[in-house]
């Protein structure tokens, strides 16, 4: 896979970035009412969708379990977007800050900012809890930025950006979603595909400087967070708001081959680049398995 001269993407998405952003306070109309009987993600990426319990729901329980699962969806990439902001930050603090390369690490951060406010408006909007990972994930992910670096770094970053990615640009074409839904699913999609461009760069040039020795622990590393991002991606606290037992809908909804797909159709397009950029086997392949994100 060819890679671009590092100033040079740099410079280009810098231009880009000038060009093209948005400011969720002034974009969005926050005080636009909710439409009664439309759905906050499309029905069928609900995690329950084809289960047992959730023929078992009313249409407006559904409904309601659809806005719980988009504020988990919301608060959980909220909570990465924080580790990401504290990842790059390191990056700048060890790189020239004169260069476009570090410049540009700086304004994805201020382009985080702007869309971690934004996912935080959208949850309250909405009305429901921040409901975010889950308490023992949410201590874990405070060692990522100390242990992440490198192109594990990079592939996580990428694996939780383009699911959500891949799940929001379904979602902002789709009649059935609530349209301030789809404004932000719009605005953060726009943006990400910089910073997704951004980091692929940089994981392919780390893994060309990447020491042989370095690789079983790169490979372990990206595998285990993106097995913690697709099972942390809905808190099981989302379904005691629709009177279901938390225990019996977390194991149909881990047992749901539907939500099953829909975790490796999300992540079909980064787990093809991880593949080829050589990142993904043992020892990270029970993480994998584990993560949906392979069959």
């Amino acid at each position: 896979m060819r890679v671009a001269d590092r100033e040079k993407t740099a410079e280009r998405l810098l231009k880009s970035s000038a060009e093209k952003f948005y400011d969720p306070e002034v974009d969005i109309d926050w005080s636009a009412p909710l439409v009664d009987g439309l759905f906050y993600i499309p029905e069928h990426r609900i995690s329950l969708y084809g289960t047992p319990l959730y023929d078992s729901l009313t249409v407006e329980q559904r409904i309601e379990l659809s806005k719980h699962e988009l504020a988990s969806i919301a608060s959980v990439g909220l909570w990465f977007e924080l580790l990401l902001m504290q990842m790059l930050v390191k990056v700048v603090y060890n790189t020239d800050p004169t260069t476009r390369h570090a410049q540009y690490a700086l304004t994805e951060v201020a382009d985080e900012c702007r869309h971690s406010t934004m996912f935080a408006r959208l949850v309250e909007r909405i009305g429901c809890p921040p409901y975010g990972p889950v308490r023992s994930t949410h201590r874990l992910g405070k060692l990522l930025p100390t242990i992440g670096y490198g192109p594990a770094m990079y592939g996580s970053i990428l694996v939780a950006e383009e699911i959500l990615d891949r799940l929001q640009r379904e979602a902002m074409n789709d009649d059935t979603v609530q349209p301030i839904v789809r404004m932000v699913n719009r605005i953060h999609v726009l943006e990400e595909a910089r910073h997704v461009r951004f980091a692929r760069e940089e994981l392919l040039r780390g893994m060309d400087e990447l020491r042989g020795f370095e690789l079983p622990y790169q490979k372990w590393l990206v595998g285990y967070v993106s097995m913690m991002i697709t099972r942390t991606i809905i808190n099981p606290a989302v379904y005691a708001a629709v009177g279901l037992d938390v225990r019996e809908a977390r194991r149909q909804a881990l047992g749901n081959p539907r939500f099953q797909e829909t975790i490796r159709w999300s992540g079909e397009r980064i787990m093809s680049f991880l593949d080829e950029a050589g990142l993904v086997g043992k020892p990270g392949m029970h993480s994998w398995r584990r993560s949906f994100l392979i069959g």
